[in-house]
C-alpha cells in the first residue's frame, strides 16, 4: 500500500500543477461564471470534471496510445477542439454594448441552462488534445503498468473529482457579486476580451504538434 500511496501522491501533485495552469477549461469556467452566474459556472466545472472520466477511460483501455501514435487521429481531435474554441470565441467577441442598466439587472443577463453550461465544460475538456497527451503520459509513464487496474481506476476517480472541485472553486470566486458587478460594468468588453483569449487558445491549439 505504501508503494501505491507514493504513486498516488505523485499523480496528485502533477495533476495539481496541471489543473492550476490557466487554459481553455479555466477560460470557459470564468466566462460562464461571470456572464451567467454561480449556477452556470458550477455546471461548467462539473462538465470539465466529468470529461476527465473520458480521458481516464481511454487511457486505461489503451486507446489514448493509439491516438498519440496516429497523426491523423491526433490532428482530427486537435482541429475539432480548435474549431470549438474559435466558435465560442468569435461568438463572444461579437458581443454588442447593452443598454444602460443597474448592476443587479446586469448580473441577471443571459440566462444559461444547466445542460448548456455542462456541455460547454465537457466539450472544452473532452476535445482538448493536450489533455489526451497529459493523461496518456500519466497512465503510461508516471503510473506503473503493473499497478492493479482497480487502483488505477481509483486514481482516475480522484482526478475527476479534484478537477471538478478546483473549477467549482474558480466558479465560486468569479461568480461573487462584487466580482461580477465589476465585470458587468465593463459589459461587452469583458465578453470581447474573453472571446479573444479563447480564440488565442484555439489558434495555439491548432498549431500544436504531436511530440
Amino acid at each position: 500500500m505504501s508503494i501505491y500511496l507514493a504513486e498516488f501522491l505523485t499523480v496528485a501533485l502533477i495533476h495539481l500543477l496541471a489543473v492550476a495552469s490557466p487554459g481553455p477549461d479555466f477560460a470557459v469556467v470564468v466566462r460562464e461564471s461571470v456572464t451567467h452566474g454561480r449556477r452556470a459556472g458550477t455546471w461548467t466545472a462539473l462538465g470539465v470534471g466529468t470529461a476527465i472520466f473520458l480521458h481516464v477511460g481511454y487511457s486505461l483501455l489503451g486507446i489514448g496510445l493509439i491516438v498519440s501514435q496516429s497523426i491523423v487521429l491526433f490532428n482530427a481531435l486537435k482541429w475539432l477542439a480548435a474549431a470549438y474554441l474559435l466558435y465560442i470565441g468569435f461568438k463572444a467577441i461579437r458581443a454588442k454594448p447593452g443598454k444602460p442598466v443597474t448592476d443587479d439587472l446586469a448580473l441577471q443577463r443571459g440566462e444559461r441552462s444547466a445542460r448548456g453550461a455542462f456541455t460547454s465544460g465537457f466539450v472544452t475538456n473532452g476535445l482538448n488534445p493536450k489533455a489526451t497527451l497529459f493523461f496518456l503520459s500519466l497512465f503510461t509513464v508516471v503510473i506503473n503498468p503493473h499497478t492493479p487496474l482497480l487502483v488505477q481506476a481509483g486514481y482516475g476517480v480522484y482526478l475527476a473529482v479534484a478537477t471538478a472541485l478546483w473549477f467549482c472553486l474558480v466558479a465560486l470566486l468569479f461568480s461573487q457579486q462584487r466580482v461580477r458587478a465589476g465585470f458587468a460594468r465593463m459589459g461587452h468588453w469583458f465578453d470581447r476580451t474573453m472571446g479573444a483569449v479563447l480564440i488565442a487558445i484555439g489558434v495555439k491549439l491548432a498549431f500544436t504538434e504531436m511530440h
